[in-house]
């Protein structure tokens, strides 16, 4: 059968491996988006602490995926939990290092003057520094996202959820009659999905960075 016929003998099983795929990147992605602004936080007021943390996430990012979730194996099981565990990881360098330049960024007098109108130090955190950080941090979030978007097939290997199931069954039939729509499927299925979740950020990033931050 040609590709549309497959997509649309196997639609039912394609959506649900789609909304499984979805799922893990957008639970991973709300997991490492506070652990990696929470790391910004602690550490941008310090060069030093700055350059470990940004330093270290990328040491993470250097670890091939299959082997990571390979590594994870033995000590958390198959299935869900290496996912998890793989995806929140590499999302995390694009976060941190967001937050890290954007939290420093904020202008000094803003600070200054949050501080002279008795402004805790929590306070001017989260009312004046997170507020104007937003926007580096909200595109940190979206390449993230793009990247969990690819590596999220490689779960697969360890039975975790989503489209790379399809693409695996395709790879492992290769010669048979639907192996190169099984693979198809779950390319443009990914591609498809990274296209709306980042339509979604362009839409949050005009709903919540106000014009004058975004010009």
């Amino acid at each position: 059968m040609n590709f549309w016929e497959y997509l649309g003998n196997r639609h039912q099983q394609l959506l649900t491996d789609a909304y499984q795929h979805a799922s893990a990147v957008f639970q991973c992605m709300v997991v490492a988006t506070l652990l990696g602004v929470l790391i910004g936080v602690a550490t941008y007021r310090s060069e030093w602490a700055g350059n470990f943390a940004t330093l270290t996430t990328a040491g993470i990012l250097t670890i091939p995926s299959l082997a990571m979730i390979g590594l994870l194996i033995p000590i958390v099981g198959l299935g869900v939990p290496p996912t998890v565990i793989t995806l929140t990881l590499y999302g995390l360098l694009p976060i941190v290092r967001n937050s890290i330049v954007g939290l420093r960024g904020v202008d000094p007098s803003l600070v200054e003057a949050a501080r002279g109108i008795g402004m805790s130090r929590l306070t001017q955190l989260l009312k004046v520094e997170l507020p104007l950080a937003w926007p580096p941090i909200l595109t940190g979030i979206r390449v993230a996202t793009q990247m969990l978007m690819g590596i999220a097939a490689i779960a697969a290997y360890a039975s975790g959820p989503g489209l790379g199931n399809v693409i695996f069954r395709g790879l492992a039939s290769l010669g048979s009659a639907n192996a190169l729509n099984q693979v198809l499927a779950g390319t443009v299925g990914i591609i498809i999905l990274a296209l709306l979740f980042d339509a979604a950020y362009v839409l949050i990033g005009r709903l919540t960075i106000p014009r004058g931050i975004r010009v």
